[in-house]
This record gives structure tokens, C-alpha cells and sequence, in this order.
């Protein structure tokens, strides 16, 4: 009985989107953060923690699409260090782990009551939906949540170019790049006591420091079309949340 009075809680939208920063958010996680305290594969407890925080994002009114790595399961570029002779294979192994992270997250979402599609850039039509920009958007303005997996579809692109891409084609006002640290640093805070950080950073400065926000691909892409980036910590219950409500959280990338 009180699974089902949660469902209904879940499937009520209280539509004051007027009042968030943002309208539609593309939100990018690693698969890495997938793993919580294992060292491999999908732990359930963060899992269903991500679903909560992204069942309180689009109960405000927010339109919400997801972009999730692999890295948890399989990463090419890993595959070809450990001996693979053929990168491009070991990219699409990567990209089939990103389908497999998406359909978890969806089976989250789906167990609290948030209504999803999952789009695939490599077609699995038993699976998922194909990639079509137009569907994308109209599932979007009827409050579901997209999983965009498979990346870009093609080697040699990351999960962050796919984001880039994705957040361009759907409109997005920003992508959320959701870590396990808090912003942008000078360098590495967990190597660095002294690192400093950022609250506001721009993209020139971005390339001229040299800092590992997102692959260089990604950022150009996003510089181009003035497509705002927010790092932050995704572990932090609320962050997303506070995000879109326009609260200084993580570290703004802009012009």
C-alpha cells in the first residue's frame, strides 16, 4: 500500500518551472559513479539515490534527459591497454556498455513512478527507441525522462562529446555534469590540499589551464553553440535540485 501512495506522490508533477533557472537540463553521469563503493558493475543503493534526486528534478516541472557513461562495465580505451588489437571494436564494446547502465537507470526511474524512454544511438529496436531528435523533444515537453545510450553511436567519441551533442540537438538550457567532487579545481583536490576552486570559470580558461573538465571535443562543442556547463557533486542529496532552482552549487563553465 505504500509503494502504490508513493507511485501517485511520484507521477504528480508540481509544474513551477517558471521559478527554476533552467527548463530542460541535460544531466551527465559517469558510469564509474554507477559502482559506489565496489569495483565493478552497478551499485543498487547509489543507483536508486540518482533516481530519487532526478523523481524530484522533474516533479518541479523540469524537463530532464540523461546521458551515462560506461566506464563501470567496459571502456575501450582500457580494452586496447589490456591488449585489444582493435580500438573500434572496443569502443562499440563501450558504447553497448552505456545501453546496459541506461537501462538500469530507467528500471529505477520506472520503479518510483517517473515515466522514461530510452533512446539509442545504435539500433536494439527490442530494447530502446532509436535516436530521433523530434521524438526526443516531444517526450521531453510530456515530462519524461530520455536516456540518450550507445554515446554518439561511433568510435572515438566519449560519452561527454555525446552529452555535448545531444544537449545541442534537444535545446537544453545547460548540462549537469554530476562527480563525486563539488566543482572545478585548480587540480586534483584529492592529491591537492592547496587546489583551488572555481565558482565561475570560462571556457578560454578552461583550454588556457589545461583543466579535465570534459574531453576537448565536448567543450568546443559547448563554446560554440554557449552552452553553459555546471560541474558538481552528485552525491550530495539535493544538489540537483538546488541547481536548477538557480542556487550557486558546483562550478558554472560559460562564456
Amino acid at each position: 500500500m505504500f509503494k502504490s501512495i508513493y507511485l501517485i506522490f511520484a507521477k504528480t508533477r508540481i509544474i513551477n518551472s517558471d521559478h527554476m533557472r533552467y527548463k530542460r537540463i541535460l544531466l551527465k553521469l559517469s558510469g564509474e559513479a554507477l559502482m559506489g563503493k565496489q569495483n565493478y558493475g552497478i551499485d543498487a543503493e547509489v543507483l536508486d539515490e540518482y533516481a530519487k534526486e532526478i523523481h524530484d528534478v522533474v516533479r518541479s516541472g523540469v524537463e530532464v534527459s540523461v546521458v551515462i557513461g560506461g566506464g563501470n562495465i567496459f571502456r575501450g580505451v582500457q580494452g586496447v591497454a589490456a591488449g585489444m588489437s582493435d580500438r573500434v571494436q572496443g569502443d562499440y564494446m563501450g558504447l553497448l556498455a552505456t545501453v546496459i547502465n541506461a537501462m538500469a537507470l530507467q528500471s529505477a526511474l520506472e520503479n518510483i513512478g517517473v515515466d522514461t524512454r530510452l533512446q539509442s544511438a545504435i539500433k536494439m529496436e527490442q530494447i530502446c527507441e532509436p535516436f530521433i531528435r523530434r521524438r526526443a523533444m516531444r517526450h521531453l515537453e510530456k515530462g519524461r525522462v530520455v536516456i540518450f545510450g550507445a554515446g554518439t553511436g561511433n568510435p572515438y567519441f566519449t560519452t561527454d562529446t555525446a552529452a555535448s551533442l545531444r544537449a545541442v540537438e534537444i535545446e537544453a538550457d545547460v548540462i549537469m555534469k554530476g562527480t563525486r567532487v563539488d566543482g572545478i579545481y585548480s587540480s586534483d583536490p584529492e592529491k591537492d590540499a592547496d587546489a583551488m576552486k572555481f565558482d565561475n570559470i570560462s571556457f578560454s580558461e578552461v583550454y588556457s589551464k589545461g583543466l579535465n573538465v570534459m574531453d576537448l571535443t565536448a567543450i568546443t562543442l559547448c563554446q560554440e553553440n554557449n552552452l553553459p556547463i555546471v560541474v558538481f557533486n552528485m552525491n550530495e542529496r539535493g544538489n540537483l535540485l538546488r541547481l536548477v532552482q538557480g542556487e550557486q552549487v558546483g562550478t558554472l563553465v560559460s562564456q
